[in-house]
């Protein structure tokens, strides 16, 4: 595995702070890494609330990367509730698409980090509505 994996997982493992902030809204149970297309790695996590203003792991990573003046992506990591990883729901991969229509097929997805296992948003998202 590459080393730019490890160091997106020990950023997403170290921003993995679970905690519950009210009755209505939790965070941290997801956390998420992305690399940036000029190598910095910018990490978020979920906030999830009993109405639909939460938001995702991989979505909030996006954000910190965009609030630091950034906006093409490489690669994306997330880390769930039970340590492992997965790929981003809709909502994240439809931002990532809008972020990068016509050059979001080659943002790498970690789909599992245990074995390795990488997929392409491409191969995640064949024939979304963004070409």
């Amino acid at each position: 595995m590459e080393q730019i994996w490890k160091d997106m997982y020990e950023a997403a493992r170290a921003a993995r702070q679970p905690r519950r902030i009210s009755d209505y809204v939790t965070c941290g149970e997801v956390a998420a890494a992305v690399e940036s297309a000029s190598g910095n790695i910018y990490t978020g996590v979920c906030v999830d609330t009993c109405s639909t203003l939460g938001i995702c792991a991989e979505r909030a990573a996006i954000f910190a990367m965009l609030a630091a003046g950034e906006q093409e992506l490489r690669r994306v990591l997330a880390i769930l509730p039970d340590g492992s990883s997965g790929p981003p729901c809709g909502a994240c991969r439809e931002l990532m698409v809008q972020l990068m229509p016509g050059r979001y097929h080659s943002i790498e997805i970690m789909k599992n980090y245990q074995t390795g296992e990488t997929v392409t948003l491409g191969e995640l998202t064949p024939d979304w509505w963004i070409k």
